[in-house]
């Protein structure tokens, strides 16, 4: 049986569903909130870390600020579903992810907008993160398919996704306008209800692999 068809999933899955604080060993996902705006501005000082995003929150403090007014007027009854990615050491905000383009009358969510503080990098916290978030889409609302998507010139971001072990599907060609009324080629990834079971055992074993290096 397909996780989309377990019977522990809502029959009508609604954003709500989407919505609540998520908890892994590394890092916990909570629902991004004004109380987060200090912790994650002293984690985007690396401006490297926004070169591909249309924002320029790293820059500074009131770029932040206006990121994140921005960020939590699209959650207020509209379409994303932002988190702040907490180390859960420390409760340290270390970096923001979301779900967007929902589109529940299709069992579809993308996952994206995600950054995390450069010194964070290769410790297992994006790999969790993604995986807690694949979870709540596939296990809990029932989803048969996640999206990723990023700048075709994106090499760091791609890698990323193709370590993850996700589906590369294809390039958009002209498919956004950036920088101003520049033409931005997408490479679109995904994850189906098929794919799940599979891709959750890899990350579960790449993340128990990252933290035995760790410990030594």
């Amino acid at each position: 049986m397909s996780v989309a068809h377990s019977t522990n999933v809502p029959r009508s899955p609604t954003v709500s569903d989407l919505r609540g604080r998520l908890e892994g060993r590394l890092v916990v996902l909570e629902p991004l909130s004004i109380v987060h705006e200090q912790g994650l501005a002293e984690a985007a000082r690396d401006g490297e870390l926004f070169t591909w995003m249309p924002g320029t929150q790293g820059d500074s403090r009131s770029a932040m600020r206006g990121w994140l007014l921005s960020s939590l007027e699209s959650s207020d009854g509209g379409p994303d579903v932002p988190f702040a990615i907490l180390a859960a050491d420390s409760g340290e905000p270390v970096g923001a992810t979301r779900f967007l383009e929902i589109r529940l009358e299709h069992l579809r969510v993308e996952i994206g907008w995600t950054w995390l503080a450069r010194k964070h990098w290769g410790s297992g916290m994006t790999v969790e993160a993604k995986l807690l978030l694949l979870e709540r889409a596939f296990e809990h609302v029932g989803c048969q398919r996640v999206e990723f998507k990023t700048d075709a010139r994106n090499a760091r971001s791609r890698g990323t996704l193709e370590a993850l072990g996700v589906t590369f599907e294809g390039i958009l060609r002209k498919h956004m306008v950036v920088d101003g009324g520049g033409a931005r080629d997408s490479a679109y990834y995904s994850v189906i209800d098929d794919d799940w079971p599979a891709l959750k055992a890899r990350l579960e074993r790449r993340l128990a692999r990252l933290s035995s290096s760790l410990r030594e």
